[in-house]
């Protein structure tokens, strides 16, 4: 990885500082993103940071054209953007379900978008949907349904992007101490077991980026 460019959105987050941190250490220049000014200046990590708000189709291009500003190339998009919310869906307001379907789907999909125009053969595209978009649950149901449509999406652009030799990565760890299920868009988590370390699932994550798996299904954490 050393001296490949870098996008991580999401970087202030449990996974997604988690996943720059062994980047930097692998030797990446890193471009980090967060909708957290105050929480991307405080990260001790190398690299060039953009407060965006990802939600707004425009600030997708503009991360990516930061990135090729600061770097001149991309080779790397990470997407660890992702918000959660618990509770059956007749008892969900559609505000919920819009930043649902918004942030874990939208937002994947137009950062691809940007980053496919940006990357030279080789570049590497990775989602994270999570083990909840092999098998949903109740309770979790939109959630899991805004999850499941990125693992679909990745699986198409996995077949767009190989014309080009841009590598897709659909990564589905299962559930992991990142802190997002302590704040849920609404709604309150169920008792959960406890999680992967965010450091352990990074370095799987980190390791297909820098070899060449295609895909991370929840049996590659385990």
């Amino acid at each position: 990885m050393n001296g490949q460019s870098v996008l991580i959105a999401g970087a202030t987050g449990g996974l997604g500082c988690a996943i720059a941190r062994n980047l930097a250490a692998r030797g990446a220049t890193l471009t980090l993103v967060s909708r957290q000014a105050d929480k991307l200046e405080a990260l001790d990590i190398p690299g060039d940071r953009i407060a965006l708000d990802l939600r707004d189709p425009a600030a997708c291009q503009q991360a990516v054209d930061f990135a090729l500003g600061q770097t001149g190339k991309l080779d790397v998009l990470v997407n660890a953007v992702g918000v959660v919310a618990f509770g059956p869906v007749d008892e969900l307001s559609v505000d919920a379900l819009e930043e649902l379907f918004m942030v874990n789907t939208f937002v994947p999909v137009l950062l691809a978008k940007a980053a496919l125009g940006a990357m030279a053969d080789g570049g590497v595209i990775v989602n994270i949907s999570g083990v909840i978009a092999e098998q949903n649950l109740p309770g979790m149901a939109a959630y899991g349904a805004s999850k499941s449509a990125t693992r679909s999406f990745d699986e198409a652009l996995t077949r767009e992007a190989r014309r080009r030799k841009i590598r897709v990565i659909d990564a589905r760890p299962p559930h992991t101490e990142t802190g997002l299920a302590t704040r849920p868009v609404e709604g309150e988590a169920p008792k959960m077991g406890e999680g992967l370390a965010p450091d352990a699932v990074a370095g799987i994550i980190c390791d297909a980026i820098a070899g060449t798996a295609k895909d991370l299904p929840s049996s590659a954490f385990s």
